[in-house]
């Protein structure tokens, strides 16, 4: 949700809630098969709690307060990275860069919606089908106006954003959250998504049988992510996670 230096757009979305029933809403809307919903995680580090989260998760939606700690660690991390150009059919992740502001909410759900195991199972000849035929083939910059123009994402997007537990703020406010995605490729590779980085971010090798909520996955991503926070003292360390799995029978 929080704007950054790399967003550039005149389009404002409303912010989403991080909230399941929303986030599931959103990606119905646009295509993604009815066997698929996003859940609550409780705790990345009780057995009990994370036993009741459907498995296998497919992607992983984390919000955060951005705070200098978060600044600090990705400008450091993306100093001497080159903005990334990937595009075409080999491409390991389909990766969008935000130009829409307020947008990462929608932007993670897109990255988890986009990649992975979770790719097929889009419903053919969906908004979100032709979208990502579309995107597959374009370069980031390319990309990012696919998404920018879509009328189908917009709709979509603002039919969620006035669902869940909360007043939904309006689509100019500065909102102090952002949303990231973490995703295992086809190639077991873990990824963080953020449309305002330079692009996707390889976090780690996973085993062929882990999923994102796996330890080994939740200690290169979610778990990493946390321990910076407290490291660096005084650290907001509210966060919300989401995961996208299986539906309940």
């Amino acid at each position: 949700m929080a704007d950054t230096k790399s967003t550039t757009a005149s389009k404002y979305f409303i912010p989403l809630e991080n909230n399941p029933e929303v986030m599931t809403s959103l990606l119905h809307n646009l295509g993604l098969s009815k066997s698929l919903a996003f859940s609550d995680v409780y705790s990345i580090d009780e057995p009990d709690l994370l036993a009741i989260v459907p498995r296998p998760s497919y992607a992983l939606l984390l919000v955060f307060p951005v705070n200098e700690t978060h600044a600090k660690f990705r400008q450091e991390e993306d100093k001497d990275v080159q903005p990334y150009e990937g595009h075409g059919e080999g491409e390991e992740v389909l990766w969008f860069k935000q130009t829409i502001r307020n947008a990462c909410g929608l932007m993670g759900v897109l990255h988890g919606a986009s990649n992975g195991e979770t790719r097929d199972h889009v419903e053919s000849n969906s908004s979100l089908d032709k979208l990502l035929k579309e995107a597959i083939q374009l370069k980031p910059a390319a990309r990012a106006d696919l998404l920018y123009n879509s009328n189908a994402l917009e709709t979509a997007h603002k039919s969620a954003a006035v669902k869940g537990d909360t007043s939904a703020p309006a689509a100019e406010d500065e909102v102090e959250l952002h949303y990231v995605c973490f995703i295992k490729s086809k190639k077991n590779n873990l990824f963080e998504m953020d449309g305002s980085r330079k692009g996707p971010i390889s976090r780690g090798k996973l085993e062929p049988d882990d999923d994102v909520l796996s330890e080994k996955a939740l200690d290169l991503g979610p778990r990493a992510f946390l321990k910076r926070e407290k490291e660096a003292g005084g650290g907001d360390l509210r966060f919300s996670l989401i995961s996208l799995g299986k539906t309940f029978d």
